[in-house]
């Protein structure tokens, strides 16, 4: 078999087999007793309701993998890029823009596959729980405002980089890094004011008792506070998040209505001091640059692999071409993100415990913080014992229950 071919298929099937072990060992865990610390926020019947809602996306979870996984084995060895590849060179086009097109066909065969999973998911499962607000229109509007987005800022990159590694010789991975290291710069900072605002509505925080103790809470930890928002999140669903976007002058905070309904304002300032908290220990501008390191790593790969014959014959490709070098090469690459990944997973969970603590100590008052833990987390349903080898591979937050252990350990030391 081709050893490209093998590297694929083997990392493909190991990841499938490898996240049904993992949700089998998290379920395993279903059944243990509720925890004592969170007695108060939740009775015997919501516990009921939260396992139920872990068991039902995690069986939707296999069949929604396993459907992916055989549509992707069925269209690779019945030939079908290939087939794609020759349609779309039949129609006469310039080489970037055959590129655009072969992808792009893809991307939206793969989105139209999505779309019955993903509306079952919001329609059926996040309804039966309690969460969907979603209305088919808003659904609908959001899949077409990531589609028209995919094509103004996805398709014009796609293009540039297709350019640049048909015409700019040995040093096209490099000129790629700098292009694709901009635009991210660029979508970053322009994303809260004007790509955000697409889909939610962001309005400042009103006048009152929270935003008093928020602005002198950053204040006291010297943080330019320009801008809280409060995010529509409950246009689609109840659950509830904050998160910190953007960078410059257009950084901002966003905490979704659903959270502030649910919260008092003492908790409501530990969990912005939690999202400060990544701002005053840098955790942003690091992630950033393991992300721009990453990118660089992955484009001078790419052009030791883009024309490499053997990768095109493991996709039975009459023709090689840049495009579809740009895919398969994402497919081989696939062993090193797995592991990549676990890493950064890794990272996130030491800097929302960093965050964490620096939220803790801050503002003073932990046990506000737990509180607000202990809410956000039942109040979404989420689950209380997630198995580590589960953590291990998908978490990029600690469990809650370590996040309230660790705060108490810091307390009580």
């Amino acid at each position: 078999m081709n050893p490209y071919a093998l590297i694929i298929l083997v990392t493909l099937l190991f990841e499938f087999i490898l996240g049904w072990i993992s949700d089998l060992l998290n379920l395993s865990l279903l059944s243990v007793d509720l925890p004592e610390v969170f007695g108060d926020v939740y009775d015997a019947e919501k516990y009921r309701k939260s396992q139920a809602y872990t068991r039902m996306n995690t069986k939707f979870g296999w069949i929604t993998s396993s459907f992916d996984l055989a549509v992707m084995l069925l269209f690779w060895f019945s030939g079908g890029f290939d087939w794609l590849d020759r349609l779309v060179r039949s129609w006469g086009g310039h080489p970037i823009l055959t590129g655009l097109a072969f992808i792009g066909i893809l991307i939206l065969f793969k989105t139209l596959l999505s779309l019955p999973f993903s509306a079952f998911g919001t329609f059926v499962i996040e309804e039966k729980f309690g969460f969907n607000k979603t209305s088919p229109k808003t659904f609908i509007m959001d899949l077409v405002k990531g589609l028209v987005l995919a094509v103004v800022l996805g398709g014009p990159l796609l293009a540039g980089l297709l350019a640049l590694f048909q015409y700019a010789g040995r040093w096209a991975w490099l000129l790629c890094w700098i292009a694709a290291t901009l635009f991210t710069l660029f979508v970053q900072f322009i994303a809260p004011t004007w790509i955000m605002p697409l889909f939610n509505k962001f309005t400042p925080l009103q006048e009152g008792e929270l935003k008093e103790k928020i602005l002198a809470y950053a204040s006291a930890v010297r943080y330019p506070l320009k801008g809280v928002f409060v995010m529509d999140g409950s246009k689609r669903s109840e659950k509830s998040n904050a998160f910190f976007t953007g960078f410059g002058k257009n950084k901002r905070i966003a905490l979704y209505d659903t959270l502030i309904a649910k919260h008092s304002a003492a908790e409501m300032v530990t969990i912005l001091a939690h999202e400060i908290g990544h701002y005053k220990l840098r955790h942003i501008p690091k992630n950033m640059a393991i992300g721009i390191l990453h990118s660089g790593v992955v484009f001078y790969l790419l052009s030791l692999f883009v024309r490499e014959r053997g990768l095109f014959d493991a996709f039975f490709m009459t023709d090689v071409s840049i495009y579809a070098g740009f895919l398969f090469f994402g497919m081989l690459y696939a062993p090193i993100e797995f592991i990549l990944s676990i890493v950064l997973h890794m990272l996130s969970r030491r800097h929302e415990i960093e965050a964490d603590r620096f939220a803790s100590e801050t503002t003073r008052t932990p046990e506000a913080f737990i509180d607000a833990l202990k809410k956000l987390t039942a109040h979404n349903l989420g689950n209380l014992n997630p198995h580590p080898v589960s953590v291990f591979l998908n978490y990029s937050h600690p469990p809650v229950m370590e996040r309230i252990r660790r705060i108490r350990s810091a307390l009580s030391g």
